[in-house]
């Protein structure tokens, strides 16, 4: 591997093509703006480096990032890249990961605006992130250890597990595919409507109106804080520890929690609601 030590880049296409190579303790910037200081690249590794400018890593294959920072400046990142190791680093680039796969992070912080639009096969351990609509159209993920701020997260998901997590959000997981939340804190509004195959073991959820137009919904061990209307549609499997405010035209299934203070069974719903729903003492429907 070729070494490129303490230098500083300004200009456009800075490093084009490069491959082989280990970055170490550089600067993107200037007054130069250049964009896209790294694109087409292959089996290169950035080790505590500064990026200041537009599109440093598109299309690129082969990539390592170790305690990098990528400021507000730094948009739209990493675009067409594949084989992505990043740890210990700060994304804070708006669009900094879209139409990429193969990606690993670890320890690292994110702050970015529609953050893996498009992506597939990323693994991520203890991360931070704020954004919205984060990981759109998403496929192949295991997120562990996540703090997540943000709105309408995982729209359009296919293929993910999602453990020992804290997500406060809104919107999440819409006409998501094939996911599984293990262990986490789930807090927003509207939670997950159009759904198919969603699972949650051993989940806090919080918020207003979750859950809706679910087709094979399942909550096992779960507990539901302050979610009214809840299951409107659906067809659901629910076993909840605690009380659910409200239960509204639940589809199919069953429902049982050790108290539900309100279940809304209408005579004008679009699906009559066939679902069964009981506390641990009795039987409401």
């Amino acid at each position: 591997m070729n070494e490129i030590i303490d230098k500083r880049f300004g200009e456009e296409r800075a490093l084009y093509g490069i491959s082989k190579t280990v970055i170490k303790n550089c600067r993107f910037e200037g007054e130069e703006d250049g964009e896209s200081a790294l694109k087409e690249a292959k089996q290169i590794e950035l080790h505590q480096c500064y990026m200041d400018l537009r599109y440093p890593l598109w299309h690129d294959d082969d990539v390592c990032l170790n305690e990098v920072t990528m400021t507000e400046n730094c948009r739209a990142a990493l675009w067409y890249t594949t084989h992505v190791k990043i740890q210990n680093s700060h994304l804070l680039g708006i669009k900094a990961l879209r139409e990429c796969g193969y990606i690993q992070m670890l320890n690292t912080e994110i702050i970015s605006p529609e953050f893996g639009w498009r992506s597939h096969h990323i693994t991520a351990e203890h991360i931070q992130v704020q954004g919205e609509y984060l990981f759109f159209e998403a496929k192949h993920l295991c997120l562990k250890d996540m703090n997540f701020t943000g709105k309408y997260s995982f729209q359009y998901v296919e293929n993910m597990v999602i453990e020992n997590s804290t997500l406060k959000t809104k919107d999440a997981f819409w006409h998501s595919r094939n996911v599984t939340v293990r262990n986490s804190i789930v807090q927003g509004e509207y939670l997950a409507w159009y759904s198919e195959n969603l699972t949650l073991i051993n989940c806090k959820i919080i918020g207003t109106q979750p859950l809706c137009y679910c087709k094979n919904l399942k909550l096992i061990d779960c507990e539901m804080v302050d979610t009214d209307l809840s299951f409107e549609y659906s067809d659901v499997e629910a076993t909840i520890h605690g009380s659910i405010d409200s239960v509204k035209n639940p589809k199919s299934g069953f429902i049982e929690a050790d108290d539900i203070k309100e279940v809304i069974l209408t005579e004008d719903a679009k699906y009559k609601p066939l679902a069964k729903i009981k506390t641990r003492t009795k039987v409401i429907a």
